[in-house]
């Protein structure tokens, strides 16, 4: 929207409502998908890094089982 003011033209800001409405049907759809993008993108926890503190952690029985052993005894414990 334009108005002049002491004969210097002079811009004012639009809402978003109001560029949206001058929008065709199908942008108005991708704007309102892509708000709720970053929304979900605002709202979604945080990502932290993979923490292997743990990783070493079994290293005194590493002669004692395989890594196939373990597996195998996984799948015990899920069965059940």
């Amino acid at each position: 929207m334009t108005y002049y003011a002491r004969g210097k033209e002079v811009q004012t800001v639009k809402t978003l409502d109001e560029v949206i409405e001058q929008l065709p049907p199908d942008l108005q759809r991708e704007v309102q998908d892509f708000a709720q993008f970053l929304l979900d993108r605002e709202t979604r926890p945080k990502q932290r890094k993979l923490r292997q503190s743990w990783a070493g952690g079994l290293r005194e029985f590493r002669d004692q089982f395989t890594s196939l052993d373990l597996q195998k005894k996984a799948l015990e414990w899920w069965g059940d």
